[in-house]
């Protein structure tokens, strides 16, 4: 069977309700992208309507395009703005695009292509429409002739990343080092004044934990809210479940968890179930240490990885001061990581991250990351401070390498923005 072709691409450009958006398939005309390109001329679908692209009535572009309307046509208004604005620009830049040799000449009459194009219904301005859509049929070609984006750079963006419909932001533990606040003081309305002072000092390196004695009191619906009063952190909760894993997993993610925690010395059977299931439903499953004579022989003894280890001190057992079985304990930090060392993502990030909690300061966090620790698990000394902002930063200090990063970063940071500036 001959070889065929196929190129996906897409692009997001302009603003307002005049945006515009392309999704395109470029492909040989036996494979894949002609029978969609057959199928969509030939099944028509009520305000869906396909058409040709045609730069002008009885002029078609090539190669050979189809356009399908996103969005449903309710109205002539609509039908106008695809068949007018719309359809023009996708037609002329693909002709462009073949003219310039983006597309290769020789495959002029061998490929079609797909282009899926948004209209807002509330878009006036054709020539705005024309101009988005005229650019973004352009760079979603260049993108998809590419194999745009290359690994790295998804890799690199997909946590960083705020969707510029969406407007949102799904924090990932994938900078480490973090600092995580452990709200475990069993009360709602403390809670929410604490973080409403700390508002300010919020950042992409500090993680939020509905701790064990406030689900407790309150109940695991108070991750609700804390999403209200923090929509984009990361959010634990900390469950530290010791039997039917599975289920609790499932309370933690309906209530929107980012993590959520299973204590150590619960069997290895809970864990495993533990872990799966937060694998399955996509948050990270986390394993507390606390009061577990042996983190590596448990560890070793899992059938499944957890994303984070705890190494942890409880309150009734801490003493004044950094004690030297804490200093011994994190001791273990290098041990977990040579534990899972061939174990890396794709990327070479660490599939799984140590934290550290239990009397943690400003001073001692220092000692801590000097170990290797990924997360610094704070209670009482931010909770309890007189100045908690001032405590937060007093920890966000020590973290090397901190710096926020730019949570509104749409199209304008990708490393294509010379050929959005040339086609605009």
């Amino acid at each position: 069977m001959a070889k065929t072709d196929f190129f996906v691409g897409e692009a997001l450009l302009g603003e307002g309700e005049n945006v515009a958006h392309i999704d395109l398939m470029i492909g040989s005309r036996m494979g894949p992208v002609g029978n969609a390109f057959a199928n969509a001329l030939s099944q028509l679908s009520k305000g869906h309507t396909p058409l040709l692209a045609c730069i002008r009535p009885n002029l078609l572009t090539k190669p050979q395009t189809i356009i399908i309307p996103k969005v449903t046509l309710q109205n002539m208004d609509d039908t106008n703005k695809i068949f007018g604005p719309a359809q023009m620009a996708v037609a002329k830049g693909i002709a462009d695009a073949l003219e310039e040799g983006i597309i290769p000449i020789e495959k002029v009459d061998e490929w079609v292509i797909c282009a899926s194009v948004f209209i807002h219904p509330k878009a006036e301005d054709y020539r705005k429409i024309y101009h988005y859509n005229y650019a973004a049929t352009k760079l979603a070609i260049r993108r998809a002739l590419k194999s745009y984006p290359p690994l790295k750079k998804l890799f690199y963006d997909k946590d960083r990343a705020r969707h510029a419909i969406g407007k949102m932001r799904v924090s990932r533990l994938w900078r480490p080092p973090y600092l995580q606040i452990a709200l475990d003081h069993p009360s709602l309305p403390y809670h929410q004044k604490l973080l409403k002072k700390l508002s300010a000092s919020f950042s992409d390196r500090i993680i939020l934990e509905a701790g064990t004695p406030l689900i407790k009191k309150e109940g695991i619906s108070i991750i609700k809210n804390i999403r209200e009063l923090a929509p984009e952190a990361f959010i634990v909760a900390d469950l530290k479940t010791l039997d039917v894993g599975k289920l609790e997993v499932d309370f933690a993610f309906d209530a929107t968890a980012d993590g959520v925690v299973v204590s150590g010395l619960a069997s290895n059977k809970t864990i495993n179930k533990f872990i799966l299931e937060a694998q399955r439903v996509g948050i990270y499953g986390i394993i507390d240490m606390m009061e577990v004579l042996d983190p590596i022989a448990k560890l070793t003894g899992l059938k499944e990885i957890p994303d984070v280890v705890i190494l942890h001190k409880g309150i009734d057992t801490e003493v004044t001061g950094e004690s030297d079985t804490t200093r011994a304990r994190w001791g273990l930090i290098a041990k977990i990581k040579e534990l899972y060392e061939d174990k890396k993502f794709v990327s070479g990030k660490d599939r799984v991250l140590v934290a550290v909690a239990g009397g943690i300061t400003d001073k001692t966090a220092v000692a801590a990351l000097e170990k290797g620790a990924d997360i610094l698990i704070v209670g009482r000394y931010i909770a309890s401070a007189k100045d908690p902002e001032r405590a937060v930063r007093n920890i966000l200090n020590v973290i090397p390498g901190l710096s926020d990063i730019d949570l509104k970063r749409i199209h304008s940071d990708d490393d294509d923005i010379k050929d959005i500036k040339k086609i605009v």
